[in-house]
């Protein structure tokens, strides 16, 4: 085999090792505080509110990670998210952020409430945020 074509190869395995990296790493790659998503339920059981059906096989529970953490926890908080340093890792990973800009595009217009987000899950109506403490 040829040196050029040697190097040739061998640039090339290293830029997959690279892509393959950069795909399987950023979730180690947070910093900073942590950040969740919290789900009460909220005072007022009727009203408007993003409208979440567990009747997709799964695919919510998988889309709303976060969300199905916060309703499932005591404290009513997902499991904690770090921000990656330089907006490296929300290139690459799903965040709270994501589930709530979710609802807000899709939610009924009075069913969002500042910074919190109306949804409704199993009868019971949460307003979800996302919070650091």
């Amino acid at each position: 085999m040829r040196p050029v074509t040697r190097t040739f190869l061998a640039a090339i395995i290293v830029v997959l090792v690279a892509l393959l990296a950069l795909g399987a790493l950023p979730s180690y790659l947070g910093s900073g505080d942590s950040y969740y998503l919290e789900a009460a339920p909220a005072a007022e059981a009727d009203g408007p509110a993003y409208e979440l059906n567990a009747t997709d096989g799964g695919v919510d529970e998988q889309r709303f990670q976060y969300f199905f953490s916060a309703v499932e926890s005591s404290d009513g908080r997902s499991e904690a998210y770090q921000r990656g340093e330089y907006g490296l890792k929300e290139q690459f990973t799903h965040s709270p952020f994501d589930e709530l800009a979710t609802f807000r595009e899709f939610a009924p217009p009075d069913a969002v409430d500042g910074d919190a987000v109306f949804v409704r899950y199993n009868d019971t109506r949460y307003r979800v945020t996302v919070v650091q403490p």
